[in-house]
């Protein structure tokens, strides 16, 4: 149900932040940019208006979800902090101080998933839009990198382990008895895996490793075997998904790697630090001039970098409104030149190229500290949301986080310049009028 309207006409016996705060802070400044009516009229469908209990207001909701990502904090920190901070209070449309916590932690996950996909893209969409023209460059860079998901480092071992797990947890819950539970059994053949250094451990460490491989098939034959059809419907699809993964080879394509995220992909983008990342591909357009982020969409499929950029440039679209007339990228992304009227430029050997269309390659590699700035300063280094649509979310809040905090920064950096403009004209009066004693005090305080 949708939360009750505040009463606002009412004045109250207290200051107001209006009164408390800095007009010229950047999170005060930035609250009065974002067209906050924009995400009450597209977020209040999904809410009942009669039935239910009455929720939190959407504002309060969308604004945790901007704030976790601008100031690179979990759920739980954010609702923490939020109850510390006015400046939070208020860029949720607050009008005075509140001791407690807005919400549970548990409330921005839900509301999370309700928006889904399409209130996350609104969100970017908004942030490109309080960029004003800097936001609207007919010329981009274009890039993908990897997203890693929040997994252990998969190995065929730990799977096997996991399904023999996850079995015993499935009898016990549909009271089925096993001919072994092969608890003890597991353990000791992982001390034998650990001993596999030592003098002839390494053979004994391999046998281990093919028992505890057995075990699990095992397990999920008797399991397939003794389960109701009540349970069957109930546990058959993680049944498969552990058929699938003992079954499948090294060679294999489409592999398991993780049992709670098997959406994951094996990338390999060649760096000598990290061979291989788990997780999905992420497209990153951004302005060349400004370097505004004006496109941001995860894929669940191992894709080519050239097959991505298609769909990237409709997002685009739908996010800008209009089409770009040029798109600059790496030799990663080799393919058509020309998608729609968008000209594709990939750099190559060219004698006869331009100063411009050369700046402008050369431009392309601005892109890359963005990225970095996504993944280390945004939360897309590790990605904590579950399943494909907690990729896609935390790809376009981590880019409209950092295109809110862009705007932040250049309200920043005005005000500082501003104050320096000042100080300098206070300073150049004392200066030519330091013979008049009432400038004297200035002059010894400058």
């Amino acid at each position: 149900m949708l939360a009750k309207k505040k009463e606002k006409a009412q004045m109250s016996f207290y200051s107001t932040f209006e009164e408390q705060l800095n007009h010229q802070h950047a999170i005060y400044r930035l609250a009065n940019a974002i067209n906050w009516e924009l995400f009450e009229e597209a977020f209040s469908k999904h809410y009942s208006a009669t039935m239910g209990t009455p929720a939190k207001p959407i504002r309060l909701m969308v604004s945790l979800l901007i704030l976790k990502q601008l100031r690179n904090l979990s759920d739980e920190s954010v609702v923490t902090q939020w109850s510390e901070n006015s400046y939070y209070q208020y860029f949720s449309g607050e009008d005075c101080f509140c001791s407690g916590t807005p919400c549970s932690s548990t409330e921005v996950v839900e509301f999370r998933k309700r928006i889904g996909e399409e209130g996350a893209e609104l969100i970017l969409k908004e942030s490109i839009r309080v960029n004003g023209k800097d936001g609207k460059g007919g010329t981009l860079s274009a890039d993908t990198t990897v997203q890693e998901k929040n997994i252990t480092y998969p190995t065929d071992d730990k799977l096997y382990k996991k399904i023999i797990h996850k079995c015993q947890k499935m009898a016990d819950q549909e009271q089925v008895e096993l001919r072994q539970s092969y608890t003890y059994t597991v353990k000791k053949l992982s001390v034998v895996q650990r001993l596999k250094r030592k003098k002839g451990g390494d053979v004994l460490a391999r046998k281990a490793s093919k028992k505890i491989k057995t075990i699990a098939g095992r397990l999920v034959r008797e399991l397939d075997r003794k389960l109701t059809s009540s349970g069957l419907e109930k546990w058959g699809s993680d049944l498969s998904l552990f058929k699938q993964v003992w079954a499948q080879k090294r060679a294999d394509t489409n592999k398991i790697y993780s049992l709670h995220e098997p959406h994951v992909k094996c990338f390999n983008k060649g760096k000598e630090h990290k061979k291989y990342e788990f997780g999905s591909k992420v497209s990153i357009l951004v302005t060349q001039k400004t370097g505004v982020i004006v496109g941001a969409l995860n894929f669940t499929e191992n894709l080519h970098d050239s097959k991505t950029l298609s769909s990237a440039l409709e997002q685009h679209i739908r996010l800008t409104g209009k089409e770009a007339q040029e798109v600059y990228a790496d030799r990663g992304y080799p393919g058509p030149k020309q998608i729609n009227n968008t000209q594709i430029h990939i750099p190559k050997p060219d004698k006869n190229i331009t100063i411009t269309r050369r700046n402008k390659h050369k431009r392309r590699a601005a892109i890359e500290p963005v990225i970095g700035h996504l993944k280390h300063d945004y939360r897309m280094a590790r990605n904590f949301l579950k399943g494909s649509y907690g990729d896609a979310i935390n790809v376009m809040m981590a880019a409209a986080g950092m295109n809110f905090k862009r705007m932040m920064n250049l309200w920043q950096s005005g005000q500082n310049i501003l104050a320096q403009f000042i100080f300098a004209l206070i300073l150049d009066f004392c200066i030519h009028n330091k013979d008049n004693p009432k400038t004297q005090n200035l002059i010894i305080t400058f």
